[in-house]
């Protein structure tokens, strides 16, 4: 029979991951219950004691606080199954969660930079001591609320994004802190703005990092670190494979990754036989789960002169084209 051609759609594996997302729902859940408490008593002492740290505190705890609903609605929308044109479900929604957790950290920072600014000009007269007690108690409810957000799946950047936003609220508590102390000491109290723009660096970089990631994942990227070229070669030096083209290797989202390539092999090779050995190799050593190989023989594509091949071709007896196409 001429035009052996078989695609393949599975190696998908194990995907119900429902505990694991339970427990990860827990553990944020507790978090936002400990932040949301220690966010309503910022905003009273940073009014009272006129602390523009305590109330760039509670505006980032604010961010933590939305940060974290956005993670669970991600996550909870992540778990729909595949239906109607969604065909990899709603996974991406973690993503644009993450996104969305990043560009709040970026913009939180640049506008409290400026208030920082603004305070180191004229400085106002500042409570030292109610900054430093509210300052401690927060540092004690952060790590308590980090330490819950770090039992969770931080391999997903929608988890990552939401405790980015609490590591460094609890950076900035360690600041603030420090800036009361050195107000009750001193009466230097440039002190709390100093130390709003030491978070704010944090705060900035931490928010560059997760947009970089998340934008890399909706381009539609190869895995950071992952040598595409490297990857096509390999897969053609599996037995009975004669050459890898169209390689296209994305991620789904930021636990799942997916490859599409057209293999050709020998002729007297059996093509499920080798498309097997290359999910498996494609599953134990680089953990892409999600693979769809069109795999036909080497006589079948020389007789088929309609049947183009697209993007650089990784031959099994050749050197491998440093231009290989990916997503």
């Amino acid at each position: 029979m001429a035009g052996h051609l078989h695609h393949h759609h599975g190696s998908h594996g194990a995907h119900d991951h429902s505990v694991r997302a339970d427990a990860d729902r827990r553990w944020l859940v507790i978090a936002l219950v400990l932040i949301s408490l220690l966010m309503a008593g910022e905003v009273v002492a940073g009014i009272v004691s006129g602390s523009l740290a305590l109330l760039s505190d509670a505006a980032h705890l604010l961010t933590d606080v939305a940060a974290i609903i956005l993670a669970l609605i991600a996550m909870r929308l992540a778990a729909r199954p595949p239906q109607g044109g969604f065909t990899f479900g709603l996974q991406r929604a973690e993503i644009l969660s993450a996104q969305a957790n990043g560009l709040t950290l970026v913009l939180l920072g640049c506008w409290l930079a400026y208030e920082a600014v603004e305070r180191l000009v004229h400085p106002p007269p500042i409570a030292g001591e109610l900054v430093l007690i509210t300052a401690s108690i927060g540092v004690v409810v952060n790590i308590a609320a980090a330490w819950s957000m770090s039992r969770a799946n931080r391999t997903s950047l929608n988890v990552e994004g939401a405790f980015q936003h609490l590591l460094n609220d609890l950076f900035a508590f360690v600041a603030t802190l420090i800036g009361g102390v050195v107000v009750v000491l001193t009466g230097f109290t440039r002190a709390d703005a100093i130390a709003t723009l030491v978070v704010v660096v944090l705060m900035v970089t931490a928010g560059a990092r997760l947009i970089r990631d998340s934008g890399r994942i909706l381009l539609e990227a190869a895995p950071a670190g992952t040598d595409v070229d490297a990857l096509g070669a390999e897969l053609a030096a599996v037995p009975a494979v004669d050459e890898i083209h169209d390689l296209h290797l994305w991620q789904i989202t930021s636990e799942q990754a997916a490859l599409s390539a057209h293999v050709i092999v020998a002729d007297h090779a059996d093509c499920h036989t080798s498309r097997i050995r290359l999910e498996e190799l494609l599953r134990v050593r680089h953990d892409i789960q999600h693979t769809t190989l069109q795999v036909d023989h080497v006589a079948d594509i020389t007789e088929s002169a309609g049947l183009e091949r697209c993007g650089p071709v990784h031959r099994s007896e050749a050197p491998v084209s440093a231009h290989t196409h990916q997503h």
